[in-house]
């Protein structure tokens, strides 16, 4: 038994160690917080401003890593972002139908190439840094609403739920590139925790108007990862 309990020590041990000249392979997933800039509040008919809110997405993908020093390596990877805005719920009436607006948000979906170098300060820390390159290729508006109304006609007043999508793909552009900075820690048993903030370079919306002008994602990304060597 105690054999046993060595020997998974020492492989647990081994594989938290960074060795020149190997290469390791880690999946990933995490959570995504992101917002558009200079996509600003807008206002309505009445004069409410809703203003503009970070929205909350997901990531899931991998990266291949290649240890050319003790503290210094390289990874390149591929995942799949979701991110965008959101805007403050609001509520109007119609024909004396009071409807209610929420979640109103741009879900967009995309695929990215990133590649980072790592510096590793100590053992299983790095701070990171490098290029991305990222193609758009989901991208609708949503949102959630109920109306007010007799619906049935016995003068009951209901909560009618309202959802709808727009497809917006024609007013983004698809290509993002976008420059990640960030950190990562990977402990004994090869778990790494990874948080990197995505600098978009790259101007996203493909016309100009009131209120959005040279609008830029703006991405920050929780992960955690299983590495191991090949």
């Amino acid at each position: 038994m105690m054999m046993a309990v060595t020997a998974l020590m020492a492989t647990t041990s081994a594989y938290g160690q960074f060795e020149k000249g190997k290469w390791s392979l880690q999946p990933y997933a995490g959570g995504v917080v992101s917002s558009i800039t200079n996509v600003g509040s807008y206002d309505l008919d009445d004069g409410t401003e809703l203003k503009k809110k970070m929205a909350v997405g997901y990531i899931i993908g991998g990266e291949a890593e290649y240890q050319f020093a003790k503290k210094f390596s390289v990874a390149a990877g591929l995942n799949y972002t979701t991110q965008g805005c959101g805007w403050d719920d609001f509520s109007y009436w119609e024909d004396g139908v009071r409807v209610k607006i929420k979640n109103q948000r741009d879900n967009l979906g995309y695929i990215k190439i990133p590649i980072v170098a790592n510096y590793y300060i100590f053992k299983g820390f790095a701070v990171k840094a490098g290029v991305q390159f990222g193609y758009m290729v989901r991208s609708k508006f949503s949102a959630h609403g109920t109306a007010e109304m007799d619906i049935l006609g016995d003068g009951v007043i209901r909560d009618v739920d309202l959802y709808g999508t727009v497809d917006v793909m024609d007013q983004y552009k698809r290509f993002d590139f976008s420059i990640p900075v960030g950190i990562s820690y990977q402990f004994k048993v090869p778990v790494t925790i990874d948080a990197r903030y995505q600098i978009g370079l790259t101007r996203l919306n493909k016309l100009t108007y009131d209120g959005v002008k040279n609008s830029r994602n703006s991405v920050f990304t929780l992960t955690v990862g299983y590495k191991f060597k090949l």
